[in-house]
């Protein structure tokens, strides 16, 4: 069981507010909220800020980083565990994998299956939804184009006909948060007008759409690139497909997988250039490997190799979604790629957190909210992880 940090102080990090980074900064947690999120003079009177004195259950984080929880909305699991096939147990261990990366609220996410089978897991997973252990569902096929199906079964695959739709998002009992569909198929369009309609995320992806086709659909409702740049034409200089309408179009978040396999960090960068760092989600599109190791899995009725922590089918060597946390593409961000700190966190916290309808109460760190955050070295390695008032990580000291 995780400790809860019922009244716990932590002083002298770089702290990643809303308005940027303070140095020296402070937040204090009471039970499971954040009370206070600042620079350490805004509580002088307070003797664990003023006189240097450390109470009890202060933590001198002098050297770290203290960010907002992390917030995955595209993941399939973890720790060796399925989020489409796996029982309760399994994916409460690939949650908890998530949690220990960082990852404070996760979107579980399906592969291509049978729509009975579907309809069921929806059900099992938004139990879960309700008790808090997962933030929603997103369905990731079966409406989605043969030409761009990536780790996804062809013979399984279908046209996104808005009573199917619908017959998930019933299924899921109002926990679905997003669909991603290849929108250029027969349907396509309505169905993201039924998504819509509903407060669910029409997310394009896994198409094979023109550059016209998928201005269609972002004009019809459509505010997610699934993967920008995977399983999608490549932009074009005569056809610029859809890449180039999903980065142009301010309606539009784009999620980017950071894992230096799935993107070269050009594309990265040229997504940020374009987008800004306002229009990024970093997701992880994790499979069960995440957090476990190599060797042989299942992605829905698929086998997958995973060598070297690169998942791919083994017939066809097709990538097939990844090994990533999310602790691993801040590092990245930040290190290799030379992000700001402040645009990572918006990419990795903030945005996804507002996609989700979640920024009430995750996704930053200010008074009031959950208190959901991760502790980072210098390096930017993990340290800490609280979730809702809870140490998933503790930080030891002198670390």
């Amino acid at each position: 069981m995780a400790a809860r940090a019922e009244s716990t102080v932590l002083t002298g990090a770089r702290v990643v507010l809303p308005t940027g980074i303070v140095e020296n900064g402070r937040v204090s947690v009471e039970g499971g909220r954040i009370t206070e999120a600042g620079p350490a003079a805004s509580s002088v009177g307070d003797a664990t800020a003023s006189d240097g004195a450390a109470g009890p259950g202060t933590l001198d984080l002098t050297g770290h980083w203290v960010v907002p929880g992390f917030v995955d909305m595209h993941n399939h699991g973890g720790g060796g565990a399925s989020f489409t096939s796996g029982s309760a147990d399994d994916v409460l261990k690939g949650v908890r994998t998530h949690q220990e990366h960082g990852t404070t609220t996760l979107v579980a996410s399906t592969v291509t299956g049978e729509m009975d089978f579907l309809a069921q897991r929806a059900g099992f997973l938004s139990e879960l939804v309700e008790q808090g252990d997962l933030a929603g569902i997103h369905f990731e096929g079966p409406f989605i184009s043969p030409c761009r199906k990536g780790a996804h079964s062809e013979a399984l695959l279908r046209d996104p006909d808005p009573a199917e739709v619908r017959k998930l998002l019933d299924a899921a009992r109002g926990t679905a948060r997003m669909v991603t569909l290849a929108t250029e198929l027969p349907g396509g369009i309505d169905s993201v007008r039924l998504l819509v309609e509903h407060g669910v995320i029409a997310a394009i992806g896994h198409t094979d759409a023109t550059y016209e086709q998928t201005v269609e659909a972002i004009d019809a409702g459509a505010t997610v690139a699934t993967h920008l740049f995977n399983a999608m034409p490549p932009l074009g200089h005569r056809a610029p497909g859809p890449i180039a309408a999903l980065l142009e179009d301010e309606r539009i978040t784009v999620e980017l997988i950071n894992d230096g396999t799935h993107l070269h960090p050009a594309a990265l960068e040229l997504a940020f250039h374009r987008a800004g760092a306002g229009r990024v989600a970093f997701i992880t599109d994790a499979m069960d490997a995440a957090g476990f190791g190599d060797g042989v899995y299942q992605l829905g009725p698929l086998e997958v190799e995973v060598k070297d922590g690169v998942a791919r089918l083994a017939v066809g060597g097709s990538i097939a979604g990844s090994t990533l946390t999310l602790d691993t593409a801040f590092r990245r961000a930040a290190t290799i790629d030379r992000l700001p700190v402040t645009d990572i966190v918006r990419a990795i916290s903030a945005n996804p957190a507002k996609l989700l309808g979640v920024d009430d109460r995750v996704g930053s760190l200010e008074a009031g909210k959950d208190a959901d955050l991760v502790i980072l070295d210098a390096d930017f390695a993990i340290a800490g992880v609280l979730r809702k008032g809870e140490w998933v990580v503790k930080p030891q000291p002198g670390r």
